[in-house]
Order: structure tokens, then sequence, then C-alpha cells
């Protein structure tokens, strides 16, 4: 009857789950013996139940009751010892190849195939290991090359990243057994860069003996590129072979680049051979890069793979507001809500407008404030300005007030709804052409009475409260064009 229900369970999230999510926490799960009439489920490891028992073990007990029409008691635990271990979701049945060395070539042949190995030689990065003594001169930082700045405690985290920086840490706390490799994709300027530095100074900052390298694809690239022609292609092997965790950036970059590939790929069979951790990032999922030799890609997957979003519009706030403090400047909520209200992208050009406006009001020798900044930002907000309508009214207003969007239709009147119903109507009436009737039927077929009343509430209200004088002011100002 168990395993029945627990079929019913995987359907359901398989529904309501995105595929990664299922795919990494739900798939792996497994039915074990219990002695009663609770749910034993074995998660293949510490991690993974954590994870489970904190945000999905709710829901399960939930399904539980409907399926069985009384309460489910559910046990979470891990493999005994001994056990097969179930293998972790979305990886393949294989285990990594035998650590062959490449083939020898004569040396002109393999100068050809490197050259042969991109289209566009201008790539080459700046000087990368090769071209320094490895060992020595210099402290161990500057041989990892992370940047110190990067770590967790300044990582803003929300629902877009919570996964991966969890996964991060829990890597950076067992180095080569949590998850190897864990691969993190994400859009431009979501901050994976970030998020692996992070990870290599913690793992530094509990050993420090640990031999670490960051290194963005191109680099590798360039250190593939020089040791061919310094014919130092063995110092090349031993030396990333040698390292205690690798982290590689942007690995897209390495499409159509046959032999940084092929190199790569004997790399990362002896590091994991040898339980060394690696952590890669991307700008997509690992079976959708372009150009990537499929027993790469296949092998991308063998660890963990977490995805960052873009950032929701709490998160764009908090991550302004620190910004802000780290730069030593004063940022006000209601600046911090016009920026992330215009610009949803990406975390960069949220610093980069910031940026903007704490040059203008340093130039102006004028206090950052909501005016200063839309005058900084004027030609960032034209170019994301869109028409007024009541739809953008109901949604700008639920942000500001953190409500839900469908509580502007709902028929609560609880005070925390209602007043930022109110404002909404109110804005309506003052920031486009519509009716009252037409205001109503957009409020869930309100009558035209009820708006009207919310406009006369508002306008007298704001002569009196302050703090909703403030809102408002904020609020004409992040819509209006």
């Amino acid at each position: 009857m168990m395993q029945q229900f627990w079929e019913v369970c995987l359907s359901r999230f398989e529904q309501e789950l995105p595929a990664q999510q299922y795919q990494t926490w739900i798939k792996g799960l497994r039915i074990g013996p219990s002695e009663d009439d609770s749910l034993a489920i074995v998660a293949p490891n510490r991690f993974v139940l954590q994870w489970v028992r904190e945000r999905y073990l709710s829901r399960i007990e939930a399904l539980g009751l409907e399926y069985f029409s009384q309460p489910l008691s559910v046990r979470l635990s891990l493999p005994e010892a001994g056990a097969r271990t179930p293998a972790p979701a979305g990886t393949d049945d294989l285990a990594p190849a035998a650590n062959t060395a490449a083939p020898e070539q004569p040396e002109k042949a393999r100068v050809a195939a490197l050259r042969a190995d991109s289209t566009d030689s201008t790539r080459v990065a700046a000087p990368a290991i090769l071209t320094r003594s490895a060992p020595g001169g210099g402290g161990e930082r500057d041989r990892s090359r992370l940047n110190p700045g990067f770590t967790f405690d300044n990582l803003v985290t929300g629902r877009a990243n919570e996964l991966a920086r969890a996964a991060a840490v829990q890597v950076a706390q067992n180095p080569g057994m949590s998850y190897n490799p864990i691969f993190i994709y994400g859009g431009v300027g979501l901050g994976k860069t970030h998020l692996v530095h992070a990870l290599g100074n913690e793992v530094m900052r509990h050993n420090p003996d640990a031999v670490i390298r960051y290194v963005h694809a191109d680099d590798y690239y360039a250190d593939v590129v020089r040791a061919y022609q310094q014919k130092s292609f063995d110092a090349f092997k031993r030396y990333y072979r040698s390292l205690d965790v690798l982290l590689i950036d942007d690995i897209q970059f390495f499409n159509n680049k046959t032999r940084t590939q092929e190199e790569f790929f004997y790399a990362f069979n002896a590091l994991t051979d040898a339980k060394k951790q690696i952590v890669i990032t991307c700008d997509t999922y690992p079976k959708n890069i372009q150009g990537v030799e499929e027993r790469l890609t296949t092998r991308f997957g063998w660890g963990l793979t977490v995805q960052i979003e873009p950032p929701e519009l709490e998160m764009r706030v908090a991550i302004l507001k620190k910004k802000a403090e780290m730069e030593r400047v004063k940022v006000g909520e209601d600046v911090a809500f016009l920026i992330a209200k215009n610009i949803r992208s990406n975390v960069r050009e949220l610093e980069g407008a910031l940026k903007k406006v704490i040059a203008f009001a340093h130039f102006h020798t004028v206090p950052i404030s909501l005016e200063v900044a839309r005058e900084a930002l004027k030609d960032l907000l034209g170019a994301h300005n869109r028409q007024i309508t009541l739809e953008f009214i109901q949604k700008t207003v639920s942000d500001y007030y953190k409500i839900k969007v469908s509580e502007m239709y709902s028929k609560k009147r609880t005070r925390a709804i209602a007043r930022p119903r109110q404002v909404a109507m109110f804005l309506a009436k003052e920031l486009t052409p519509e009716s009252y009737p037409a205001i109503g039927e957009s409020f869930g077929g309100r009558d035209h009475t009820t708006v009207l009343h919310a406009c006369r509430t508002i306008a007298d209200l704001r002569l009196k409260d302050e703090v909703l004088n403030h809102d408002l002011h904020v609020l004409i100002q992040t819509l209006r064009k």
C-alpha cells in the first residue's frame, strides 16, 4: 500500500515542481521497510534528507491525509551502513573512465591540432599559471586566483539562489565528498562567479593548505595553448591534476575547442577519481551546451546540478541595500524599490544603476533621494517605461505592500489587504483614463461606488497620514514615465 501511495506522491510532485527540483530532490528518494503504518523514506544523503524535511515533508503528510483519509506518520532516514546508496537524481549510471593519458603526437601535429581548437585565437586570456612559478612567489590566495571579497556572508540570498547557495556551502564543508562535480548554471550577471569564489574562500578558511584554483574557461584554454607552445604539457597536466579544488567558470566557452575539451576530460577523470572537488559554472543546463562533447556533458551531471534564477523583487531590493551598505552610502527603501522595480534582469544591471545614482549625487553634492535617483536614471528608466495599465498598477502596489495580486480581486476586507486595494483604485483613477465602473470591474467586479469611496478615502487620508502620503509618492514616481 505504501508503495502505491509513494507512486502517487511522485506523480503529484512531478506535476507540481519544476523538472530540475523534482530530479534533484524527489526522484532519488526511496521507500524503506517499516514495521508500523508509517511511511519510511530513505534519502541518498544527509543534505537531501535535510532539504526534504524542511521543504517537502509537510506536502507528503498532506498527500497522505488526502490518500488515506487519516494522518500519516512519515519517517526520513539515511541508508544503513553498507547499503547501496540510491544514485543521485539526474546522474547517469556510469563510473569515471580510466585516467588514460592522451596519446602522444608529433609536435607539428599537436600544434596544428591546437590551432584548429578555436576559431578565434584572439580570445587567449592574460598570462595564467603556466607563465608563473606555481610554487612560492606570492600567497596562497594569489595562486588560487580567488577574490577575497566574495564570501557567503555578503551574498544576498533569496528564492532565486537559495538552493545553489545551500549546495555550495555543503560542498565547501565537504569538498570532494558531497557532490562532485557541482554544476551551477544561470544567465549572465546572476551571481554564479560570486558563489564559486565564496565556495573556494570557505574551503581555504577551513583548510589553508588546500590547493585551490579558480580559472575562467578562456584562461584554461590559454593554459593549454601555452603548454603546447612552450612544450611544457607535462607540467600543465601535473599542475591541474594536483589540485584539491578546481573552480572553472563559464565552461560554455569550451565550445568547439576539441583539444581543450579532451585535456579537461582527462583532468576531470583524474580529479574525480582522487575525490578532488570540481565546481563548474555555465550559462545553460549541461545537456544544452552547444559544441561540447557528450562524454563531458554526461560527466557534468554526475554530481549535483543547480540553477540560479533572476532575483525576485524583494531580493533585488535587498541586494541594492547590501551594495549601498558596502559603499558606505545611505539609500532609502523608496530609492531601492524604484531601481528594483524597473531593473529585473540581473544583479550587474542593479549594481550599475546604483553606482550611477551614487555618482550623480556625489557630483551634484546632494543626498540620495527619490527625485535624485529618477534624474540620474532617467535614460535607463525611459528604456524600461511601459504603458500604465490597471494590471501594472495592481502588480506594482501588490509588490510594494507584499501581498498577492489575486488579493486585489478577492472579497477579503482585512486592513492589510483592503488598504492596498484602495490605494491601487486611487492610483488607477489618478494615472489612467479608466472610468469608475471600468476600475471596479478590474478589481473583482466591484461596484463603481466602491471605487469612488476608495478614492475619497485615500485622498482624505493622505492629508493626515504621513506614511500613506509617502507610500503614494513612491508608487506614483515608480509608475509614471
